[in-house]
């Protein structure tokens, strides 16, 4: 089975995110130094839960994206078309974490899914 294991918060203000979501819940964000500017987000240890990343909004329509690991990002990707599902954005790789896309399910709610690939570049 597979589960949403990471979540991402695009911020018009990166900085005022990082001040109100540290200040509500206690969240820590690092800097990532990958190519682009992106933030981990840690929300907990030692309970349920999954961790996430904040970006810059790319887009005035995006909203929070639930991402769920899959063993074969090639195979989710046909199920998802053969269910009714739309690719949003295409396959590209993280460099040194995974591959990831984005998609729409037949309800119009936008989500990801990721296959996790050390080797991606």
């Amino acid at each position: 089975m597979s589960r949403v294991t990471h979540f991402e918060i695009p911020a018009d203000d990166p900085e005022r995110a990082i001040r109100f979501y540290s200040d509500v819940f206690g969240w820590k964000f690092q800097k990532w130094d990958g190519p682009m500017e992106y933030w981990l987000v840690e929300t907990g240890t030692g309970k349920a839960g999954i961790d996430g990343g904040m970006m810059r909004r790319q887009n005035p329509d995006a909203s929070v994206v639930n991402t769920i690991e899959v063993d074969s990002l090639d195979a989710a990707i046909r199920a998802v078309e053969q269910k009714g599902g739309k690719i949003a954005i295409p396959q590209m790789p993280i460099p040194g974490v995974d591959y990831l896309a984005n998609f729409q399910d037949p309800e119009g709610n936008l989500f990801g899914m990721m296959q996790p690939d050390p080797s991606a570049r």
